[in-house]
């Protein structure tokens, strides 16, 4: 039997999280300078999201640019955006004919005008795709995204539109940039770190964890596939005890 095979098709996390790490390692390793890394890593994404697709995940997110990143050398940061625009050409045919939606989160005014335009492109191109939600987290951060939320609520009070009583845990999530998709019930870290480095912070309060050594650029299906069967061993109880999630009537 095969990894695939032994996952259960009724039990998969609606959507999956992924901080693709490694990639400079990785090229290193190879004797080349970083940018090589992020080039082959473009093969785990293609591997990730087709397994994806494949199991019927309905939400993918994937780390691709943090606004940290920013501080990084020039060159590197510029290769990467290019890449990300080649890519971008290149897998357009593949979403559409695998109907995937490419969604996008983070703070899109910062991104070069070639790279938000050709972004904006695919995802009117992908608009009507009913299968895998894809979404790319581009100069994001959760610090960020949880900043602009505040600033939305405090215009909201101050133009009378919101009271400062209502705000609740149901109105921040409603005004959050991932407000168009569930919470990932599984976030999966490759290269062997132990940190969530500023992702997706207030939707991952009852998120599984999984951690991998794997370096991203060698992420592959079955990698993905064990993240998933890892998942579904856990008991997932929201703060509840063990006895109340085993029996639903405690």
């Amino acid at each position: 039997m095969n990894l695939k095979d032994k996952i259960d098709i009724a039990k998969l996390p609606s959507h999956i999280a992924i901080i693709m790490d490694g990639n400079g390692r990785w090229a290193r390793k190879k004797g080349n300078q970083r940018i090589f890394g992020h080039k082959n890593g473009v093969t785990a994404v293609r591997e990730t999201v087709e397994g994806a697709a494949e199991l019927g995940i309905k939400y993918l997110t994937l780390y691709a640019f943090s606004t940290e990143n920013w501080s990084r050398p020039k060159s590197e940061v510029n290769a990467l955006m290019q890449l990300l625009i080649s890519t971008l050409n290149l897998e357009a045919s593949t979403l559409i004919k695998n109907r995937i939606r490419l969604q996008t989160i983070g703070d899109s005014k910062s991104l070069p005008k070639n790279v938000a335009k050709q972004l904006q492109e695919t995802m009117n191109t992908t608009a009507k795709n009913d299968g895998l939600t894809l979404v790319l987290a581009l100069s994001y951060s959760g610090r960020w995204e949880i900043s602009q939320t505040i600033k939305q609520l405090a215009t909201h009070i101050s133009e009378n539109k919101l009271k400062v009583e209502e705000i609740n845990e149901k109105i921040i999530s409603q005004q959050l940039q991932s407000s168009f998709m569930p919470d990932p019930e599984l976030l999966i870290r490759t290269s062997g770190e132990y940190r969530i480095s500023n992702f997706l912070l207030w939707q991952i309060a009852y998120t599984e964890l999984y951690f991998t050594d794997t370096l991203w650029p060698d992420f592959r299906k079955d990698d993905l596939y064990k993240a998933i069967i890892d998942f579904q061993g856990r008991e997932r109880r929201f703060g509840k005890t063990g006895e109340q999630v085993a029996n639903k009537n405690y």
